[in-house]
């Protein structure tokens, strides 16, 4: 591991009740309660070292302690498991327990320092805890439609029809009360009402797809067109060796954010001007119709980073 360097880092394994330490260059290794406590001490040691704090995302149990190295100005990053895993394969690592874990984050933090997301600012934090819990109800009605149709076909739907119609009306309602905090949030920032009016200029892209953009991607007008296809997984990854020239696949980012503009991109691929076109020459060439649609969503990505970069609407820009 010659690319590792001698900077200060801290990483650490969230649990529910423990966060284990590991801290590099020293290899000093401890244990502290996963409460207000303990992260007063990780904050106070961060700032002794002054040195980068990174753990990885544990379903939220590491969000308390996110806030307090936040509110303590303490830069620290949210790592994804998936590639902490796959930098552990790559060693040879195969022992799992937290003591090690932690001290694999240390190590991809200081190999990989581009890594993880920052701690996202507080309107954002409830944008994006909106947007999750849109997304949730969303999923419960979807997966209600497909059991009401099973009811059907097996000619047994009369059974539960009170049960099911209440049940939608319910989702229905929830859904669109979330709709409009999310629309109100947003328009409570006058920079984020800005970003949504820029990506909604977009043709065939709308409040669902413009809110889940700012919520889940705050980096966006930031960074260039190839890191935004690959933060929402629309990258292409290549499998090549030697003369074989593999399959390309797309792998890893926001998966939320990822199918929300998957769905936007087979609307946009019929009938946004650009990508309508840019859609047709790839049926032309004899492309996949995932392919094609992946294309384009990773297309509209771009477009999105590029505009609200110049802080342009879509007509201004001539995209």
């Amino acid at each position: 591991m010659n690319t590792v360097s001698s900077e200060q880092v801290i990483g650490i394994d969230v649990s529910r009740d423990w966060l284990d330490i590991y801290c590099l260059p020293d290899r000093k290794r401890l244990r502290l309660p996963n409460t207000s406590e303990g992260h007063a001490h990780v904050v106070s040691l961060a700032r002794r070292r002054g040195a980068l704090v990174c753990f990885e995302a544990t379903g939220g149990q590491e969000w308390r302690l996110w806030a307090s190295l936040d509110a303590a100005r303490i830069v620290a990053r949210q790592l994804p498991p998936a590639q902490v895993k796959a930098f552990a394969a790559s060693r040879g690592t195969r022992a799992k327990t937290d003591r090690i874990d932690a001290e694999l984050i240390a190590r991809f933090m200081v190999f990989r320092p581009e890594a993880g997301r920052r701690h996202p600012a507080g309107k954002l934090r409830a944008i994006r805890a909106l947007t999750s819990k849109r997304a949730q109800l969303v999923e419960m009605r979807k997966r209600l439609l497909v059991q009401i149709k099973a009811h059907e076909k097996l000619a047994t739907s009369g059974m539960f029809t009170d049960m099911d119609v209440e049940l939608k009306a319910l989702l229905d309602t929830r859904i669109s009360e979330l709709e409009e905090r999310i629309e109100q949030a947003v328009a409570a920032d006058g920079t984020l009402a800005e970003t949504a009016r820029i990506l909604r200029s977009i043709p065939e892209v709308g409040p669902v797809a413009s809110t889940m953009l700012i919520a889940e991607m705050p980096e966006l007008g930031t960074i260039s067109g190839e890191q935004a296809a690959a933060l929402t997984g629309f990258a292409p990854i290549a499998h090549d060796s030697g003369a074989l020239r593999g399959k390309r696949t797309i792998a890893g980012g926001r998966r939320a954010l990822r199918h929300v503009l998957f769905q936007a991109a087979l609307v946009a691929a019929n009938y946004n001007p650009t990508l309508k076109a840019f859609a047709q020459r790839l049926r032309d060439a004899g492309k996949p119709h995932k392919v094609i649609i992946t294309a384009v969503a990773r297309k509209l990505v771009n477009i999105a980073n590029a505009l609200c970069k110049a802080r342009k609407p879509w007509g201004l820009q001539g995209a």
